[in-house]
C-alpha cells in the first residue's frame, strides 16, 4: 500500500516533479533562491534550529525548518552539493499558529540518490528580506538491491541530564553521525516533557553537571508553548543540529513526550507538579508539538496518527508502532481474556499492521516498537503491582499480551518471514532471542528483538524478563542495577544495522557512546 499523501496546509506542502523537467519555481514572485539578486540586508529572517529531514522513501522525503517570524520557505533541490541544475520550489509559509515551523514533502525523487536541499526564509512582511541559505541532505531508498545502513536509539535529555557544553553536549549524536547511516530511527522519548532541566545536577561522584537552561524547560510541560519548548531545547545542541542536517530521522513517540507512563483517560491526581490533570488533554497538546517539530509525513485523513509504514527499497519495510495512544489503563495486566482494557495497539492499529505486513514484499520487515516485548516495565516500581508495557511477570498470555500473541500468531500462520523488532525505552542495550520452545505461549516463529538507548539520558537496568514468549538474553550492557547514571558514565548506546545488497543478510551491532562495537549478530536472509 502506498504511503498516504498529505493534503496541503499553511505549514505542510507537497511539491510534485521535484527533479524533472524545467525549473519548478520559474515565474514565481520572490527573491533569493527564486531568482532575485542577493543584496546586503539587515534584520533578515533566521533559521532558529537548523534543518531536518525524515520519513524518506525510495522517491520522497520530508524536510523541516523553523523561522523567527512569519516567513515563506524558498527551496532548491539538487542531486549534488554544487546545486548544478537545481530545481527551485516555492515552499510553505509559516506563521505563529504553528510556531513558525514548516514541513515540505519532496516527492517524485530519483531512487537511491543523494538529495541536497538549500533553503532560505523570505520575510512575509517585507519580501525583500531573506535569510542566509542553509543546506541539508538525505538519501532516498534504493530502487534495487544495494547496501542499506541505519542506526536506532531513544531517550533524549531525560532525568535532568541536559546540554552540558563543558562535556561536549549530546555527544552520542556525533558518534552516530560518524557511522554515515542512510537514516535514523528514534524509538521514542524524543523529549522529556515531564523532566525539567535545572542549571546544575549532582553526579554520583559528587561533581556538578552543568546544563544549558531555558524557561520552557524549567518545569513540566503543560501548555502547547512548553511542549514546543522541549523540542526547541534539544535542537539547541550543535551535535543534534549537525546530525539532523545529514541524517534523516524516522521518529515515533513513547510516554515522555507527554508524561511518564501515561494512558488515555488517566488523571494525574497525585502529581502536584501538574495543574492540568488530564493526560488526554496534555497528549493532545503534545501530539501537536510532536507533529510540528518532527519531519514526519502525516496521514491524509487522520492528522494525529503516528503509526505508519516507511518503504525503503525492495529489501526493507519499517512499521512504526504507537503503543501509547490506543492502550487501555495501566493495571495489574492479568486479564485472562482480551477486552478494551487489555488493548495495547488497539484493534484499528493491529488490523492495519497485519494488513501491511501481509502485503509486504520486502526481504526484511522491521517493527519499530516504542517498548520492548519481554522486558517487564512496572507502572509503579515501588510496589510492582501494576505494569506499563505488555510483560506482566510470567505466562500464560494475560492482559496486554493478548495483542502481542495475536500478532505473533498471525505472522506465523501467514508465513511472514524475517520479522525483527527494534526498540529502546529501558535505558540500556540488549539483544533478545524469542524462542517458542522456551515460551509459555508457543504459537509463533522465533524472532529477534534488539534494544538500545539512551542516546542522552540517565542509564538504568537491567530489567526483569517475562517468560510468556520465551525471550533469551543473548547480550546486555547496563549499569548493573545502579539507577540514573549520567551520560558521563558513558553508558549511552545506539544500534547499527547493515543489510547487505548481495546476500540480503542483516547484521546488527550494538554500540556505545565511543562507537565501540559491543555485540554483533548476522541474521541470514531466507533461502540464503
Amino acid at each position: 500500500m502506498p504511503l498516504p499523501r498529505p493534503s496541503r496546509s499553511p505549514a505542510l506542502y507537497s511539491r510534485r516533479k521535484v527533479l524533472r523537467g524545467g525549473a519548478a519555481g520559474a515565474g514565481l514572485v520572490g527573491a533569493g533562491l527564486l531568482g532575485f539578486p542577493a543584496i546586503a540586508q539587515s534584520n533578515r529572517p533566521v533559521f532558529t534550529h537548523g534543518v531536518q529531514s525524515g520519513d524518506v522513501t525510495t522517491n520522497s522525503g520530508m524536510i523541516w525548518a523553523r523561522a523567527d517570524r512569519p516567513s515563506r520557505l524558498l527551496v532548491e533541490v539538487a542531486t549534488s552539493d554544487s546545486f548544478g541544475s537545481a530545481q527551485r520550489l516555492r515552499g510553505p509559509a509559516t506563521i505563529a499558529a504553528n510556531d513558525f515551523a514548516a514541513k515540505m514533502d519532496l516527492t517524485d525523487l530519483p531512487a537511491g540518490q543523494d538529495i541536497f536541499y538549500r533553503l532560505q526564509w523570505q520575510d512575509l512582511a517585507d519580501v525583500n528580506l531573506l535569510s542566509e541559505p542553509t543546506v541539508g541532505r538525505f538519501r532516498t531508498g534504493p530502487g534495487d538491491k544495494r547496501d542499506i545502513t541505519f542506526v536506532w536509539t531513544g531517550d533524549t535529555c531525560g532525568q535532568g541530564w541536559g546540554i552540558n557544553l563543558d562535556w561536549g553536549g549530546m555527544r552520542c549524536y556525533e558518534t552516530m553521525r560518524g557511522n554515515r547511516p542512510d537514516f535514523f530511527i528514534h524509538s521514542g522519548d524524543t523529549i522529556y516533557a515531564d523532566g525539567p532541566i535545572q542549571a546544575e545536577q549532582t553526579q554520583p561522584d559528587g561533581s556538578i553537571w552543568k546544563n544549558v537552561v531555558t524557561e520552557e524547560k524549567s518545569k513540566v510541560a503543560e501548555t502547547l508553548a512548553e511542549f514546543r519548548g522541549n523540542y526547541k531545547y534539544n535542537l539547541m545542541d550543535e551535535n543534534v543540529k549537525r546530525f539532523n542536517a545529514e541524517v534523516p530521522m524516522l521518529a515515533q513517540w513513547d510516554d515522555h513526550e507527554v508524561v511518564n507512563n501515561w494512558y488515555p483517560g488517566e488523571m494525574l491526581i497525585s502529581d502536584d507538579r501538574y495543574k492540568v490533570k488530564s493526560a488526554s488533554l496534555l497528549a493532545s497538546r503534545a501530539n501537536k508539538a510532536f507533529l510540528e517539530y518532527m519531519p514526519i509525513r502525516q496521514h491524509a485523513s487522520d492528522r494525529e496518527r503516528i503509526y505508519r509504514k516507511i518503504a525503503y527499497g525492495p529489501m526493507l519495510d519499517i512499521f512504526f508502532l504507537d503503543l501509547r495512544s490506543y492502550r487501555g489503563p495501566n493495571s495489574a495486566n492479568d486479564q485472562a481474556t482480551a477486552s478494551r482494557d487489555t488493548d495495547f495497539l488497539g484493534p484499528q492499529q493491529l488490523r492495519w499492521l497485519k494488513q501491511e505486513m501481509l502485503a509486504s514484499k520486502a526481504t526484511w520487515k522491521v517493527i519499530a516498537s516504542d517498548m520492548p516485548l519481554g522486558l517487564i516495565v512496572y507502572d509503579n516500581w515501588r510496589d510492582k503491582s501494576t505494569f506499563e508495557n505488555g510483560a506482566n511477570g510470567n505466562g500464560p498470555v494475560l492482559g496486554r499480551e493478548h495483542d502481542i500473541a495475536d500478532l505473533l500468531r498471525f505472522i506465523k500462520h501467514n508465513d511472514i518471514k524475517q520479522t525483527v523488532f527494534f526498540t529502546a525505552d529501558v535505558h540500556y542495550t540488549a539483544a533478545h532471542y524469542y524462542d517458542p520452545s522456551k515460551a509459555q505461549f508457543r504459537d509463533f516463529n522465533p524472532f529477534w528483538e534488539f534494544v538500545s538507548g539512551p542516546v542522552h539520558a540517565g542509564s538504568f537496568g537491567p530489567g526483569e524478563m517475562d517468560n510468556t514468549f520465551g525471550p533469551q538474553v543473548m547480550y546486555s550492557k547496563d549499569p548493573g542495577g545502579e539507577p540514573n547514571l549520567p551520560p558521563s558514565s558513558e553508558l549511552q548506546f545506539f544500534g547499527h544495522v547493515k543489510i547487505d545488497g548481495e546476500t540480503e543478510a542483516m547484521t546488527v551491532t550494538l554500540k556505545d557512546l565511543n562507537d565501540k562495537a559491543l555485540y554483533t549478530v548476522t541474521l541470514e536472509a531466507a533461502g540464503a
